[in-house]
């Protein structure tokens, strides 16, 4: 316990007040460790909250408010507990100083931390004969889920700057350093006793004696008219960086800084990243992609495809066990590809890698083996073909991204990828003077838009069925994103959409589904037991009784994008609405990362908000917030 209490003031009580806490119960009641921030320096303000340690440098405390509403109760910081007495501490209005201790004497400061209201300045002083250890700040992911974006270093858990320090639903900071080519640190693990992301700034050196770091706090989202001082935007604006999480150990982007990368998730990162804005001079999230993607053309596999096992080069992976990749995996990562050429205008990227490219084509629409236009799984998705009696690690898994759902065969929401991978392609192939692929690309686009609505539309719902499977069964749930991925691909003429679209208004409201804070089910019916891929009921399994947990008809973020996206496609603009809005609440409350009070995570709810999730924090959700571009586009129209 400190034996007083300092109440300094920076610069005028309307900007920022400086605060030495002496346990603040507010505070300590949202600190992973009170005991610890209670023992040592805090300064708060509008836009940032940071406690030091007494006894060495030590950050104790970190949150961030992009939005400068003193929204900083969180704090997600691991604690060190480094009680290092070498140390002496000099504190001021706008400054806190900790110099070395030797034989008595007190040495030039090592590390100081300065103060302004957005920005934090951390310097490193190189010490005569001592080797200064790298300032480490550990995360709590069961807190929150902390990532680094930026470009990765060759060497081994190495970020460049400058990059990008973002706490989902909390805030930003830009990292900018005065020497080029200092790297920082940068690991995640989460099959540890504590999940945790750390990041660490080296020290000053002799080589480089003083190294100094500037963190700006800041919101970086594309900027769009009426937005700014509305509240309703408060979580598009705070949020609009959560898709992008990079693993360290794999360095590409991935469903959190410690989880798997999935190949069938490419595609959306790639969707936000053509609307961000510059992240730092010289740094865009379209070379975040970029460097995702050359991992992929480099070899890397992911979750979803074959050769992706537990621990992958290094990482926390689940792996994966099926003996054929996703149906999704390919058009996702051409999706992703072709979105950053355009983007970028990077043509000379498409040329060096469109050999690749064409190679990812070519394993896509190889696989329509019965050559009806239609690209193919090669499990049957019978009903029961995934027994509900084997073991969850058995060979094999459905057709997509919803691999507890039975797709198989013919599957519309990977055939509506494929389409949209097609047209892309043969607009890139174009561009690029490779005319012949060009038309091919054309001439399969059109042969999967011909096959599709005959194949998959069922006119008893007036809905698209999920799958066809070999027995020539539609297997139709009511499914949300199938829908409306194919309204969002163009796989559908306006009529077509619009009656679909309709229909699916329709049918929520007979499901008596209205509960758009939570997001949206991926299915509004339950999915029959023999079409589910696993029988614990804690993941959905069970027909009726595990209807509204997890895939199986549960509430997520997840995919909600695309339906929002297809009505305002549609011109169903009220209906778009009428989802977004409750989700841009939850957004901004935070409701889609953490645990709730049962320890499964809000990822995944019932449609009374029951937690059924398990990642603690999945990016897929995040897409949703791009919805806010067509919402003020049609505010001007």
């Amino acid at each position: 316990m400190l034996k007083r209490r300092y109440f300094l003031q920076l610069l005028t009580s309307a900007a920022m007040a400086s605060v030495m806490v002496a346990g603040a119960k507010s505070h300590a009641a949202a600190s992973s460790d009170a005991a610890v921030a209670a023992d040592g320096l805090e300064f708060t303000g509008p836009f940032y909250r940071l406690g030091l340690a007494r006894t060495a440098p030590e950050v104790t405390a970190l949150c961030f408010d992009s939005l400068g509403k003193g929204k900083l109760s969180v704090n997600p910081i691991l604690s060190q507990s480094t009680a290092d007495q070498a140390w002496h501490v000099v504190s001021s209005d706008h400054e806190v100083s900790y110099a070395r201790k030797s034989n008595g004497k007190i040495t030039e400061a090592g590390w100081t931390f300065e103060f302004s209201p957005q920005h934090i300045v951390i310097r490193s002083t190189a010490q005569a004969g001592v080797a200064l250890k790298p300032l480490e700040i550990a995360f709590n992911q069961v807190i929150n889920h902390a990532t680094l974006l930026g470009r990765m270093a060759k060497a081994p858990r190495q970020m460049r700057l400058p990059c990008i320090l973002h706490l989902p639903d909390l805030g930003t900071a830009r990292i900018s350093c005065n020497v080029e080519s200092v790297t920082m640190g940068y690991d995640a693990m989460r099959f540890v006793k504590t999940p945790f992301v750390q990041v660490a700034f080296p020290a000053a050196t002799a080589q480089h004696p003083i190294i100094e770091y500037t963190l700006e706090i800041t919101a970086i989202y594309p900027p769009l008219p009426g937005i700014d001082h509305n509240p309703r935007y408060n979580g598009y604006r705070r949020n609009f960086l959560n898709i992008f999480q990079i693993n360290p150990r794999l360095r590409a982007l991935a469903n959190n800084a410690s989880s798997d990368t999935c190949a069938f998730t490419v595609y959306e990162y790639a969707l936000v990243a053509a609307q961000c804005p510059q992240l730092a001079p010289g740094l865009t999230c379209l070379d975040i992609l970029r460097d995702t993607l050359d991992r992929y053309c480099d070899g890397m596999v992911a979750y979803g495809m074959v050769g992706y096992g537990a621990n992958y080069e290094g990482a926390n992976t689940d792996g994966w066990r099926a003996p054929y990749d996703t149906l999704d995996s390919m058009p996702s990562l051409l999706i992703a590809a072709c979105t950053y050429i355009q983007y970028s205008n990077d043509w000379k990227w498409a040329r060096d890698r469109f050999s690749t490219l064409n190679a990812w084509s070519c394993r896509m629409l190889e696989s329509d083996r019965n050559e009806n236009g239609l690209i193919e799984y090669p499990l049957s998705g019978n009903h029961g073909c995934y027994s509900k009696n084997a073991p969850i690690g058995r060979p094999y898994r459905p057709s997509n991204w919803w691999d507890t759902i039975g797709f198989g065969h013919e599957d519309a929401y990977s055939n509506a990828l494929a389409y949209r991978a097609c047209v892309m392609m043969a607009e890139v192939a174009a561009h690029i003077g490779r005319r012949p692929e060009a038309a091919f690309f054309n001439t399969r686009a059109h042969r999967i838009r011909t096959a599709y609505y005959r194949t998959f539309f069922n006119p008893t719902t007036g809905l698209l069925a999920g799958w066809k499977s070999t027995d020539g069964q539609l297997h139709d749930y009511q499914f949300t994103f199938v829908n409306s991925v194919a309204v969002w691909s163009g796989v559908l003429d306006q009529r077509q959409a619009a009656a679909v679209m309709r229909q699916l208004l329709v049918k929520m409201k007979a499901a008596r589904y209205s509960f758009f804070s939570l997001g949206l089910p991926g299915n509004l019916t339950a999915v029959a037991e023999d079409d589910y891929y696993l029988s614990p009921r804690r993941f959905g399994g069970g027909g009726e009784k595990g209807f509204q947990i997890y895939e199986n008809g549960g509430a997520t973020a997840c995919y909600c994008y695309f339906t929002i996206d297809a009505l305002f496609r549609t011109d169903m603009v009220a209906a778009a609405r009428a989802i977004l809005y409750p989700m841009l609440a939850s957004f901004e409350a935070g409701s889609f990362q953490g645990m709730g009070p049962d320890g499964m995570s809000k990822d995944w709810k019932t449609w009374t908000g029951k937690c059924y999730g398990y990642e603690g924090f999945l990016v897929d959700g995040y897409l949703t917030l791009l919805a806010v571009l067509a919402d003020r586009k049609a505010a001007r129209a």
